[in-house]
């Protein structure tokens, strides 16, 4: 069963099921919705204003996947229409959560626990979140449960 999503603002991306997208059985392929989860996350900093490429021009810095993990539910089929919801979980030095779902008509069809790391782009060795996104994406987090710790 599905986890229910966090309460955390939902960043919305449209997403459609192309021939290129499917298997045989005209079902997506379960790589698919890494790249519809890809691009949403790049949409969702490109529509606060902090798209990828200023942060690599100003730190020379850029997000990478840590660990991703998958639960597919329902498959998505050739044709349909899908939204990718994007929330952010925690923001903390070097890394993010985020929760990525693939919607269709409100049923969630995979949900996605998704960990990026900040790395310098020349060495790759870890590096702050830069500000602003820190302030930015750390503003839409999730709230922590009552008598949670600050992790």
């Amino acid at each position: 069963m599905i986890r229910p999503p966090p309460e955390a603002p939902a960043h919305s991306f449209p997403a459609r099921v192309y021939f290129e997208d499917t298997d045989a059985g005209g079902m997506a392929y379960h790589a698919t919705y890494l790249r519809w989860a890809e691009r949403a996350r790049t949409e969702a900093l490109r529509d606060i204003g902090l798209p990828h490429q200023a942060m690599i021009e100003r730190h020379n810095s850029i997000l990478v996947v840590r660990r991703v993990e998958v639960e597919y539910a329902l498959p998505a089929r050739l044709d349909d229409s899908l939204v990718v919801e994007t929330r952010v979980i925690v923001v903390k030095g070097v890394t993010m959560a985020l929760d990525q779902r693939m919607t269709r008509e409100g049923a969630t069809l995979a949900a996605l626990l998704v960990e990026l790391a900040c790395v310098d782009r020349d060495t790759l060795r870890p590096k702050r979140i830069p500000e602003p996104w820190r302030t930015a994406l750390g503003a839409t987090a999730a709230r922590p449960a009552a008598g949670g710790g600050s992790g």
